[in-house]
């Protein structure tokens, strides 16, 4: 037994030393290169260890430039997208922020390292389990994981400084508009399922709603409640 227990925390301990110069690349590689340049967001996207996130059989691709499959039909997108989503909404340490689509955890714990709490709803049940079970075993207490329709927000813990939707709708849900704060900001994926949409920045502000597109990508479709 104490052999094997042995054997177990070399084995965490080598993935743990591999897994760092692989982080480092990917965060001079593929954002500070793109331009990613907010320091919160490249020192959230240096610490979360990634390849805990994903399943067992995609860990050795975890930090490759590209979306990785976690089951369900669903996707953990690549590190690019994460961290431009994350410096859209200008996090700050005081937010409170809302994410749709909690899908492996890894959106929810980049954004955990910056801001105060995090309130993230994921509609796959086995998704949300396993995400907040590997939250958990992380030590993320300010994250907090609800099984529901992402459509209607948490209306209980609004409104949010920032609200990130990780999956795409075909119009902006009014629910989320409504409990976003005055002043913040939403990001979201707009357009037909398996098409290429738009990421939408939302701006609430005093006088009202603006948006623009950021740029063009592809998201797996906003899951709804049958």
């Amino acid at each position: 037994m104490k052999t094997i227990l042995m054997i177990m925390i070399a084995s965490s301990f080598l993935n743990f030393l591999t897994a760092l110069p692989a982080r480092e690349n990917m965060v001079n590689a593929q954002l500070i290169r793109r331009g990613i340049s907010h320091p919160s967001v490249l020192s959230a996207m240096r610490k979360v260890e990634r390849h805990k996130l994903v399943p067992d059989n995609m860990r050795r691709r975890a930090y490759d430039d590209s979306p990785l499959p976690i089951g369900y039909g669903q996707t953990i997108s690549q590190p690019y997208i994460v961290a431009f989503m994350t410096e859209a909404i200008l996090p700050e340490k005081n937010h409170r922020v809302l994410e749709i689509g909690t899908g492996s955890g890894y959106q929810a714990a980049v954004l955990a390292e910056i801001v105060s709490e995090v309130y993230t709803i994921e509609i796959v049940k086995e998704l949300g389990e396993r995400a907040k079970k590997d939250l958990g075993e992380l030590g993320y207490g300010n994250i907090h994981v609800k099984l529901a329709d992402g459509y209607y927000g948490w209306s209980e813990h609004a409104p949010f400084d920032a609200i990130v939707v990780t999956a795409a709708a075909e119009y902006i849900p009014p629910a989320l508009v409504e409990q976003l704060k005055t002043g913040g900001r939403m990001i979201i994926p707009v357009g037909s399922n398996f098409m290429v949409q738009q990421l939408v920045l939302v701006e609430k502000t005093e006088d009202g709603v603006r948006t623009r597109s950021l740029m063009p990508v592809r998201f797996v479709p906003f899951t709804r409640e049958k």
